[in-house]
Formats: structure tokens, sequence, C-alpha cells
């Protein structure tokens, strides 16, 4: 990502993980949006993505964690 853009989707979070190596796919919706939680937790604290990054990446993955959660309710 160029620096200044915001990222917007889950997509764009899996291509900085590209970036650095990391695939995630395993099936299972949510469990692959933890692992890629996990990663980027990683990646802030080896000072690999910035701040503003970090925080718009938890932002968007929990978001989508909590639309699946809610969907699996109804």
């Amino acid at each position: 990502m160029e620096s200044g853009d915001d990222m917007k989707t889950i997509y764009e979070i899996q291509q900085i993980l590209k970036r650095y190596g990391t695939f995630i796919y395993t099936g299972d919706r949510i469990g692959d949006l933890e692992l890629m939680e996990m990663e980027i937790d990683e990646l802030y604290q080896m000072k690999f993505i910035n701040t503003h990054d970090f925080q718009m990446a938890k932002l968007i993955l929990k978001r989508e964690k909590n639309s699946l959660l809610a969907k699996r309710e109804e």
C-alpha cells in the first residue's frame, strides 16, 4: 500500500500479509480472520507496518469477524 492510502478490505490486508510471505486459508473464515489478526499483531510488533495501517487492519478484521458472528446467530 502506498503511504496515505487507507486500507478498506480484507483483500488489502491479505496483500500486506502476502508481501511478507504469509498466506492464510484454512477453509474457516473466522479462523482465517483470527490468524490474520495474529500475523498483523506480529508485523506491527516487529515494526514492519506503521501504527495507522495496524489500527486500520485491526478495525477491518474485527468488523468482518463481528459481521460473520452476527450472521451465524440469525
